[in-house]
């Protein structure tokens, strides 16, 4: 019996600066090899934000590597799960996707004090997404 492939999710915000890359970083921590993930913005920025590297690796995950890229549609067709933080419209929509949309506080011109809350709500929303990805391996 084979071993279904791991679904793949992707974090869709503007900049692909800051929320989508704290959600793309904690489900590749928490979720290892049971997911694949990725990370996208509609018009990424140069660099992520200094505030969220810093909030991140307060939470001992190391993001400084991390760039901004930019959203195709290649990514979100070969996607199981797309994440919208903000997008809107311009992000692709694709018939037999699972679409959800995480309305979160922007980050972006925030000092870390004011990232920390954003971080948080973003580890409980990606702790509670992987539950349902592990039942629905499980159904």
């Amino acid at each position: 019996m084979s071993t279904p492939a791991a679904p793949s999710v992707l974090f869709v915000c503007v900049h692909n600066a800051g929320r989508s890359q704290m959600a793309a970083a904690f489900l590749a921590r928490l979720g290892g090899d049971r997911v694949r993930v990725r990370s996208a913005g509609s018009a990424p920025a140069d660099t992520v934000n200094p505030a969220v590297v810093e909030a991140m690796r307060e939470a001992g995950i190391d993001i400084t590597a991390e760039t901004p890229k930019t959203l195709t549609a290649e990514a979100v067709e070969s996607s199981d799960v797309v994440i919208t933080m903000g997008c809107g419209d311009a992000c692709p929509v694709f018939p037999g996707k699972r679409y959800l949309d995480w309305r979160l506080a922007d980050p972006a011109g925030q000092g870390v004090e004011a990232v920390r809350p954003i971080r948080d709500e973003i580890e409980r929303r990606v702790r509670g997404l992987l539950a349902e990805l592990d039942a629905e391996d499980r159904a």
